[in-house]
């Protein structure tokens, strides 16, 4: 099968490539599914459990990416709940083979039942009033938490560059912070800061927050904590009720996952390169659904 892998760490991006690979292998509780489409986390090369299994032994060649929308073709030993030919979502596991592959091996567990009338290359974007502020407010992360923040009645603070301020007005943030332009002091004490970018700004957003709030970032463990607050370094986990809520939340209108650029496999390497800078989630697509169906 076809599959985008690494074998070198120091090698970054141009490391990437399009390999022939074993088809995978479902253990107990596994399923095998046919990936439509998948999505990545920016910086995930970095990342150890790109590398090594969860024991540390290497695990190169490796195939990056953690998000997808596909279909089950196989079940492993003893799984339950879900069926061959059903339509599912979710994410793979950290430190196994992920779902920039035409195939994938993933514990039921990670997965929920997609709906027929949801597309895969949304579903693969997926894997409460306080005021609360959203660093990347328009970004594949951020724009799903600016609507769900919303929906909780919170006051939502967006930040993010001049051209991301129409989009996260228009998820519903009442104010927007250009991070180039606008100082962040300005925004004063909130409830609870969402960071998806880490660095600097993570480190000023923990002056931000108020006695008894919340600062939490899904980029790097925080070095500092808000004084009188707590610092939370985010990794989310599979959870199928959760899923399952969200696709519910999309047929019913009431989260719209912004899809930012759909590349084929042939150009994940240039979809991960960082210099490339696009609103929402990229995503790739691996196999045409209805071409899937045929093959």
């Amino acid at each position: 099968m076809r599959a985008i892998t690494v074998r070198d760490r120091d090698a970054g991006v141009g490391g990437l490539t399009v390999t022939d690979m074993p088809y995978p292998r479902a253990a107990e509780n596994d399923v095998i599914v046919r990936v439509h489409a998948a999505g990545f986390t920016p910086g995930e090369l970095d990342w150890p459990g790109t590398w090594s299994d969860r024991p540390g032994r290497d695990r190169t060649p490796s195939i990056p990416g953690h998000e997808l929308s596909g279909a089950v073709v196989e079940l492993g030993y003893g799984t339950t709940g879900l069926t061959v030919g059903q339509r599912v979502f979710g994410p793979t596991d950290w430190a196994r083979n992920g779902s920039l592959a035409e195939y994938t091996a993933v514990e039921a567990r990670n997965l929920a039942p997609l709906a027929a009338d949801i597309d895969h290359t949304v579903a693969a974007h997926l894997t409460t009033g306080q005021t609360i502020l959203i660093h990347g407010a328009a970004g594949g992360v951020g724009s799903i938490a600016v609507q769900l923040a919303r929906e909780v009645g919170a006051r939502v603070i967006g930040t993010g560059r001049a051209d991301d301020r129409d989009v996260a007005l228009g998820l519903g943030a009442q104010i927007f912070l250009d991070l180039d332009a606008d100082d962040l002091q300005h925004v004063g004490e909130v409830d609870v800061v969402f960071d998806v970018i880490g660095g600097d700004i993570l480190k000023r957003s923990t002056e931000l927050v108020r006695p008894g709030g919340t600062l939490v970032t899904i980029a790097m463990p925080p070095t500092v904590q808000p004084k009188d607050g707590r610092a939370i370094f985010f990794v989310v986990e599979p959870d199928r009720a959760r899923l399952t809520d969200l696709a519910q939340r999309l047929r019913a209108g009431r989260l719209n996952p912004i899809v930012g650029a759909v590349r084929p496999l042939s150009e994940t390497a240039s979809a991960f390169a960082r210099h490339r800078r696009t609103p929402g989630k990229t995503i790739i697509q691996v196999a045409d659904e209805q071409g899937a169906q045929h093959s």
